[in-house]
């Protein structure tokens, strides 16, 4: 099993908040794969090409906060899913748990922005057809826990 952290191409038209996700990405792979200290991947991370163009603020509240509520986000992935979330591979499930973090504890970034962005990890990071699993399973999510939104932007 390739325990290495996921790399992408760099690009220059990336938003601080997308690099954020992406150094969250990579932090949480790390953390998932090979259960290592969340403070030791973000002092690792902060020192990686390119951080200092990331917003770090985000990066840490997609760090930390997907890591402290793991358990509550795995729930409300689990039902939406068609296999045990074990089984998801290491780079859906992270994109998926950052989207779902995102989905419920940052209101003021649209649904559809959130599932954009974990769909573009998805594509950047993962296998060839992995995105469309993230974004089937974020647009449900999403008419859960964003009713109100995703019924107004339906309309």
């Amino acid at each position: 099993m390739n325990t290495k952290t996921p790399h992408a191409n760099p690009s220059k038209s990336r938003t601080p908040r997308h690099r954020a996700r992406e150094f969250a990405l990579q932090g949480l792979y790390q953390w998932l794969l090979n259960g290592e200290d969340a403070g030791a991947i973000e002092a690792n991370i902060r020192e990686a090409h390119g951080f200092d163009k990331a917003d770090a603020e985000h990066f840490d509240a997609l760090l930390y906060g997907s890591i402290k509520q793991v358990a509550a986000l795995r729930a409300d992935i689990a039902p939406l899913i068609d296999r045990p979330l074990a089984q998801v591979s290491p780079v859906e499930h992270v994109a998926l748990l950052i989207g779902t973090y995102e989905l419920k504890n940052h209101p003021e970034i649209p649904y559809r922005v959130v599932i954009n962005e974990a769909v573009e990890l998805t594509k950047s990071f993962g296998g060839i057809d992995g995105h469309k699993y993230v974004n089937g399973v974020l647009d449900k999510l999403a008419a859960h826990l964003r009713e109100t939104e995703v019924n107004a932007g339906r309309r």
